[in-house]
């Protein structure tokens, strides 16, 4: 299977299952369009070519393009389905999302979480509980030594002394257990004061800090309980953090909705303001909400990222760098097999932890009984749910095992899927639109960076 497009004047070339990017002069192109993703020459379209090419360039064309079917990096097969059961099973939970608070100092028009109930009662995370979800971690991580662990919300800084508990305790387990522990925190910055971000710098080894780019958007989607935007409270203390992080291991997370489908606005206006790893993800939303990215805005996301992707090629180029995170992509490690076909690993690998200790597939799912998977003190209850998280992978989704994105969405967000279509197999559609020109703009990006 292969993807050829044309991007900002580009024609380029991917090979699905070797991952080879290709990129072609025009005659090559043309001539690539009379292929079939079988690897067969269309003759009826060849013959039409021949009538309007020079013989010399279609048959130079030809030549490489066959050369490179030969080499393995153009229509190549399929080398992993086979490898999978082994894949599915050998898995031991690797990281857990601590949800410290259910409870927020904001009411953002787009929160997934209802403001940070999760379908629930607000409610913090006891010491005791976020100790047990440390033990549970250790008990069910198998011989994996590296093991992660998410501090969220709602707003973890409202239970922070709950968060340096738990880090003091996880430290303290490290040599017992032979385990290391990395830590990261969200938050929506509004009380992260200079002890906060002391303990932050010297304890976590990423911090996600909310806000979603210009002072106008941002202040219509994140108020404050009395209505109030948060832009100029939160912006000097997200500099100051990052600042004090020497411009490392950190990231600037924001949602665009519908109300602003000029969103690399936004990522531009953070990256003016000094910041270089930048995030700017579509909002989830319920059509109800009136947020939601609809179908007919999916043109015009479309082509916003692939403006964004030029203004970004163009300042990398001059000096004036920063990492938009959908532009990111390795051709040449990257995420490794498995996980490039079975995704985040919700439900199996990665697990969220609710105040009273309760386990679900991921922080998106909690609150939700169907997907009540057990909890930090009594382990796994084996609800069958969890074995539809298992057998998740790009091969059992119709939508996927055809698609040529799939080594690098994986699958897509099973969370989203259940939210849209009330199964976790089956793909949120325009996730996967806006998932496919992102990974589109990233493969011209890395085309213009390489020459």
């Amino acid at each position: 299977m292969i993807h050829a497009y044309r991007m900002h004047g580009t024609n380029l070339v991917l090979d699905v299952s070797s991952g080879a990017v290709h990129v072609f002069d025009d005659a090559a192109f043309r001539v690539l369009e009379c292929f079939g993703q079988d690897g067969r020459l269309d003759e009826k379209k060849f013959s039409k070519l021949k009538e309007e090419m020079p013989e010399r360039e279609i048959r130079e064309a030809l030549d490489e393009i066959r050369s490179l079917i030969s080499e393995g990096l153009l229509f190549s097969e399929d080398p992993y389905e086979e490898f999978l059961p082994q894949w599915t099973r050998n898995t031991v939970v690797k990281a857990l999302c601590l949800h410290i608070a259910h409870d927020c100092n904001l009411r953002c028009r787009y929160c997934f979480a209802g403001a940070g109930e999760y379908l629930g009662e607000r409610s913090l995370m006891s010491l005791e509980v976020g100790k047990k979800a440390i033990d549970f971690l250790i008990e069910n991580s198998g011989n994996r030594r590296n093991l992660e662990v998410d501090f969220f919300g709602g707003e973890p800084l409202m239970n922070f002394d709950v968060v340096k508990g738990i880090v003091g305790y996880a430290r303290s387990r490290e040599q017992d257990s032979g385990k290391r522990f990395r830590f990261t925190i969200t938050t929506n910055i509004l009380l992260l004061n200079k002890d906060k971000r002391d303990f932050i710098n010297e304890h976590m080894d990423n911090v996600v800090l909310s806000i979603d780019g210009r002072r106008e958007v941002n202040d219509a989607m994140r108020q404050r309980l009395d209505g109030t935007g948060c832009y100029d409270r939160i912006l000097p203390l997200a500099k100051a953090m990052v600042e004090e992080r020497g411009h490392q291991n950190y990231y600037v997370r924001g949602t665009f909705t519908r109300d602003n489908l000029d969103f690399g606005e936004d990522v531009l206006h953070l990256a003016d303001l000094g910041f270089e790893q930048i995030s700017v993800e579509p909002v989830v939303a319920s059509a109800e909400s009136g947020l939601d990215i609809r179908e007919e805005d999916i043109p015009r996301a479309c082509a916003e990222y692939e403006r964004l992707a030029k203004i970004y090629a163009e300042r990398r180029a001059d000096g004036r760098w920063f990492n938009f995170f959908h532009f990111m992509l390795d051709l040449e490690g990257g995420p490794c097999i498995a996980k490039r076909l079975r995704g985040c690993g919700s439900g199996t690998e990665y697990l969220a932890v609710t105040p009273e200790g309760d386990l679900y597939p991921c922080h998106q799912f909690a609150g939700q009984p169907e997907f009540l998977l057990g909890s930090v003190f009594t382990g796994f209850s084996g609800n069958p749910v969890r074995e539809e998280f298992y057998c998740s992978n790009v091969y059992e989704k119709p939508e996927c095992r055809e698609c040529w994105a799939k080594y690098y969405c994986s699958g897509g967000c099973a969370a989203n899927a259940w939210k849209f279509n009330q199964d976790i197999k089956k793909t949120y559609r325009i996730g996967c639109e806006l998932e496919k020109k992102r990974i589109e703009c990233a493969l011209w990006i890395k085309a213009q960076e390489s020459r």
